[in-house]
């Protein structure tokens, strides 16, 4: 597997010398992200899937290319999807969350299937049918904790039956299969998780709510009632709070962070054109709000740097199951989530400002506000009160670094 990280100008989130392989995959995404750009603004304004960006995913086969060589995949790195997502997410926000959060679900698969038989079918099939798999980890009662679960896996025999009342499935109608939490049985207590995963065929979905926000609209994440039923193989060997903590939330974490470095980048880039449009008009002299760009870019670098940091964190130890979950370093994932949700938006207001008026208009070229609507998610999912809430007990017990350097 790769662990090479790239620096592209002016639009790659990573450094270092790329591979031929690595520059192959970023050139797909790009092409797909040429067809998410297109579309970005029919998708938003209709709250709708965005088929047309995944038709071109799917076409440059991107959805199983973490998956390994071995199972019909790319051994794509962390790294790898990390630019996937940002690349997407200078093109359409919603087409890169939902990118993100399927590539979070394949990750849990990756690397806590074990060998079961049926997993690594299904790995197979994400890989040479290029499905599309959704999560459900909330439900209506546990206020978004995901580390809580009402519903219970019932067995008989061989056979798994669930019924699970998700206040949130994010494109579920359009997912060829769904991971899901849920108690490990009906005795078991609500932080005694397994996750599952089901295919389309052994699902069936009840609406329960419906969609309409300010921003990520073409994520269509409504609530629903799950029905499942499925092999007890289906259920992957190691218990929740393991996946959770070595493979659920850093993945999360940098994929969603990606994405949202890629609205900001976006929103960066509008900001400088109008700046310098400006600047043309009025014979070479800057705008006023000009600033303001400055002001954008400098947090957009520290926004990029904070990933990045991120991201090498993890692959240093990501094959150190112990280490991952250390305080310290969870401590860390857990935080870039914050920072780079903050970060992101200030990075957006900042462009918005630059450009004035013709950002905050919604018919002119430099539009910014629907990177503002979208990026405004950024905060409240998982939301950042309940991660700094759960992690004050980590911080009285954690000293800060004795080095600065590494």
């Amino acid at each position: 597997m790769s662990t090479n990280v790239t620096r592209l100008p002016a639009r790659n989130l990573q450094f270092n010398s790329e591979t031929e392989a690595e520059g192959r995959l970023r050139a797909r995404a790009s092409a797909a992200a040429e067809v998410a750009a297109r579309h970005a603004e029919a998708v938003d304004r209709d709250s709708r899937f965005p088929h047309e960006a995944f038709a071109a995913i799917r076409d440059e086969k991107l959805l199983g290319v973490m998956i390994s060589e071995a199972l019909g995949g790319e051994a794509a790195s962390v790294a790898d999807i990390v630019d996937v997502c940002y690349i997407l997410g200078r093109a359409c926000a919603s087409t890169a969350m939902i990118f993100a959060m399927h590539q979070i679900s394949v990750a849990c698969l990756v690397r806590h299937s074990r060998g079961v038989a049926w997993q690594e079918d299904l790995q197979r099939r994400i890989a040479a049918e290029q499905l599309l798999l959704a999560s459900s980890t909330t439900e209506g009662g546990n206020g978004g904790n995901v580390r809580s679960s009402e519903a219970a896996v019932q067995t008989r025999g061989n056979r798994i039956t669930l019924e699970r009342v998700a206040s949130c499935i994010s494109y579920g109608e359009h997912a060829d299969g769904i991971i899901t939490t849920a108690r490990r049985n009906e005795t078991a207590a609500a932080a005694d998780q397994v996750l599952v995963a089901f295919l389309k065929e052994n699902y069936s979905l009840e609406r329960t709510q419906s969609w309409d926000t300010l921003g990520m609209r073409a994520t269509c994440s409504v609530g629903f009632i799950l029905r499942a039923t499925g092999e007890a193989d289906q259920a992957l060997a190691d218990p929740y709070d393991v996946i959770h903590a070595r493979t659920m939330v850093p993945f999360a974490h940098m994929f969603w962070s990606a994405v949202w470095s890629g609205v900001a980048a976006s929103a960066v880039q509008r900001a400088r054109s109008f700046v310098r449009a400006a600047a043309r008009a009025s014979g070479g002299k800057l705008p006023p709000a000009a600033a303001h760009l400055t002001r954008a870019r400098v947090t957009f670098e520290t926004l990029r740097g904070a990933v990045q940091s991120a991201v090498r964190l993890f692959e240093r130890h990501a094959h150190e199951p112990e280490a991952l979950s250390a305080l310290d370093i969870q401590t860390s994932l857990n935080f870039l989530k914050v920072e780079a949700s903050e970060l992101a938006v200030s990075v957006v207001l900042s462009a918005m400002r630059a450009c004035g008026l013709s950002g905050y208009r919604n018919d002119t070229e430099f539009s910014l506000g629907r990177h503002l609507r979208d990026i405004l998610s950024s905060p409240i999912m998982i939301n950042n009160d309940r991660i700094l809430a759960n992690a004050e007990g980590a911080v009285l017990m954690s000293d800060t670094p004795a080095e600065l350097s590494r």
